[in-house]
């Protein structure tokens, strides 16, 4: 059969991306910082990627035979990673609703944005900021307004004793301090 009648996979061109979990109804929060990294990316890849990418596609093409030509194939496929990456992030961008941690500043309380100290039962403090799905990094201590310990710390006050719930077990955690200044 040849190669010119054969399918390319649908997984490579997806327009039907499943974006991060949001709560039903819920917004989706993001700090300012985040949304500026968001658009950032997005003008990087439109501004910079995609046209040395084309660029690098138009002159494989021009060398003749596209079906053995990896520049070209390898470039197609990058454009179309780039280009879904790009969809992604404006609608993600439209729905974005923008909360400032700064509006907290000085409160005790727990809100989106917060740089929260904690203690678990054995004594480990552990430091959280709460931030929006879009810029959540568990590595960096940063976790999604809709994950587990965010739930449990979301309004509680800098003293409150709460109950974490885990896979298999309950924890009391302690709130220890709240910052809207700081990073985690």
């Amino acid at each position: 059969m040849s190669k010119a009648f054969t399918k390319e996979s649908d997984s490579d061109d997806d327009d039907d991306l499943v974006l991060p979990a949001l709560p039903p109804g819920g917004k989706n929060y993001i700090t300012p910082q985040g949304f500026a990294t968001l658009r950032a990316e997005l003008k990087a890849l439109v501004e910079v990627d995609r046209p040395k990418v084309v660029e690098a596609v138009y002159w494989a093409a021009s060398n003749g035979d596209r079906s053995e030509n990896g520049d070209y194939i390898y470039g197609k496929k990058r454009l179309r990673e780039i280009d879904r990456r790009v969809r992604f992030l404006i609608r993600r961008l439209e729905v974005a609703v923008v909360a400032d941690p700064l509006l907290h500043a000085g409160d005790t309380q727990i809100f989106f944005g917060a740089t929260v100290t904690y203690a678990d039962s054995e004594g480990t403090e552990r430091t959280v900021k709460i931030v929006g799905v879009d810029e959540a990094n568990s590595a960096g201590g940063e976790v999604s307004w809709v994950s587990p310990i965010a739930r449990t710390l979301l309004k509680a006050h800098e003293g409150d004793v709460l109950k974490l719930v885990m896979p298999g077990r309950v924890d009391d955690i302690e709130v220890l301090q709240v910052s809207y200044l700081g990073t985690a």
